[in-house]
């Protein structure tokens, strides 16, 4: 931890409390300016702290930007995961498109903090994406070969059949303005899409 504090000593209430504030402004800053456009001092104001408070817990905006993308990998990762292979493969898709428009809904100021590290060439992460993400993408792959390959499902590219998936899930999340620019502040899109994706995937999948 920043300034000598032992790693392995544990946090108090209050320092678990400001760390969490400190990781939430960092979200809304990051979010909305990338990485780049972001500032400590910006972080500091959104979190109502002093910049030399935030320097106790956090020693460069590297490090907070870093916490949040590990943890935002993980919670990104965490649906596909679930995709089981012994299950009925339409209702599993179907259980993982489902998730990521959930995320989308749940979570947009993530999707946003991801799509602009991409936009960037994800010079943070790109190990990650090339290790465990496209380690866990290319297991689900076979996955949905296998499937293909025993007629339960369409023969389809089965890593643009995920991209598909993030593209069409996360749009409502990194184009939030854009979509409720069209459809209105006081509508809601989700329930809409969900109907919508889960429509378009079947009619896709079906052999």
């Amino acid at each position: 931890m920043a300034n000598g504090q032992a790693e392995d000593r544990p946090l108090t209430r209050i320092q678990q409390k400001n760390r969490q504030t400190i990781l939430d402004a960092a979200l809304e800053v990051f979010s909305q300016n990338g990485f780049r456009g972001s500032t400590l001092d910006q972080i500091a104001e959104v979190a109502g702290l002093s910049k030399p408070n935030l320097l106790y817990y956090f020693p460069s905006k590297d490090a907070i930007h870093a916490q949040l993308m590990a943890t935002l990998l993980d919670t990104w990762l965490h649906p596909l995961r679930a995709l089981d292979a012994d299950g009925d493969p339409v209702a599993e898709i179907m259980a993982y498109l489902r998730r990521k428009l959930e995320l989308s809904r749940d979570f947009p100021r993530e999707s946003r903090l991801f799509a602009n590290e991409i936009l960037q060439g994800a010079p943070r992460m790109k190990a990650a994406l090339e290790g465990e993400l496209r380690t866990l993408v290319d297991e689900k792959a076979a996955v949905l070969r296998a499937w293909a390959a025993a007629g339960k499902i369409a023969d389809l590219p089965p890593h643009h059949l995920i991209f598909s998936i993030w593209a069409l899930t996360q749009h409502y999340a990194d184009f939030e303005v854009q979509v409720r620019a069209v459809l209105g502040e006081d509508h809601d899109p989700y329930a809409e899409a969900q109907g919508f994706l889960d429509t378009l995937f079947r009619k896709l999948l079906a052999p």
